[in-house]
């Protein structure tokens, strides 16, 4: 830091201890008087402490010792203050752009302030060049946490229309289902595969039917999904029935040559479901289950 810079950071740090309300008080005018009269507004009790702890996180930055490039990333009190103030105004739905404008309007606000005092020229311009570097930062910083909770929410979001859009479905003693509808990626899948997991463990279960009726296509990569979750189940101790198996689907799976033998599998899910009471009525007095298809000892399942 230059013996220039440390000279005008110190000024500006007394400057904010000593008009740091009357810069405040400028700030929530200044957002009042440019609010968006159809946009989310934010109250003027809230502006005001947003506008004092601003102020009073700015002086403690210019306190510091941390480099001006840094000292909104780095200064733990500015940072934090910031970002609360950005997380504060996307809750009540305000734009980014109308968040990081706000933090913006400190710079006109304090800008102001020093014009009205004893600067030199020189000292003046570098107080104008600190106070811009450091506020666009701020703006930086206060968008960049609006995208970041935003895309929290979407992933959030996201996750639950996953989990709505893949149920388990308990459809008899130790027999749970899965119907899938639409295609199957690898997040799909993976949501599929844990909440399955969970619910045989919950329900203690033993066979599960993953019905792909409603799944357009199966590809390698769907069949590898399918395989993942099969093995997964079985490490569980249940035995795992894939139906819905229609003749084009069929024919997709044998002309790309996907090995399906090991999977269990049924052409519907009333034909799964006989198969699941069957294999659930055999050996009651040990749990086993032995694993049937095409009326050949298929393995055992132990619970």
């Amino acid at each position: 830091m230059s013996s220039t810079e440390s000279a005008v950071r110190e000024r500006l740090a007394k400057l904010l201890t000593r008009r740091g309300a009357e810069i405040a008080d400028r700030w929530v005018q200044l957002q009042q008087e440019r609010a968006d009269p159809g946009g989310q507004t934010v109250h003027e009790t809230e502006l005001r402490e947003e506008a004092d702890a601003l102020v009073a996180a700015l002086r403690a930055g210019m306190e510091s010792d941390v480099p001006v490039d840094h000292v909104v990333t780095r200064q733990r009190e500015l940072r934090e203050t910031v970002v609360d103030m950005s997380l504060r105004r996307a809750r009540v739905g305000a734009v980014p752009t109308a968040t990081s404008s706000a933090v913006l309007g400190l710079k006109e606000a304090l800008l102001e302030a020093v014009r009205q005092e004893s600067f030199e020229k020189d000292d003046l311009y570098e107080a104008a060049v600190l106070i811009n570097r450091v506020l666009d930062a701020a703006g930086a910083l206060s968008f960049e946490t609006y995208v970041e909770r935003r895309e929290e929410i979407i992933r959030r979001q996201s996750r639950q229309l996953l989990e709505a859009s893949t149920p388990v479905v308990r459809l008899w003693r130790h027999v749970l289902a899965v119907p899938l509808i639409g295609n199957l990626d690898t997040a799909r899948s993976q949501v599929v595969m844990e909440n399955l997991l969970e619910s045989i463990q919950k329900d203690e279960a033993l066979v599960a039917i993953i019905d792909i009726t409603g799944v357009p296509t199966v590809d390698t990569s769907v069949a590898q999904h399918l395989m993942q979750t099969v093995k997964a189940v079985r490490l569980m101790g249940a035995e795992c029935i894939v139906s819905g198996i229609r003749p084009a689907i069929a024919q997709t799976v044998v002309q790309l040559g996907i090995d399906l033998s090991d999977i269990l599998t049924r052409a519907s899910l009333a034909d799964a479901l006989a198969t699941a009471v069957q294999l659930t009525r055999e050996e009651p007095a040990t749990g086993a289950v032995g694993a049937v298809q095409g009326g050949t000892d298929h393995g055992r399942v132990e619970r």
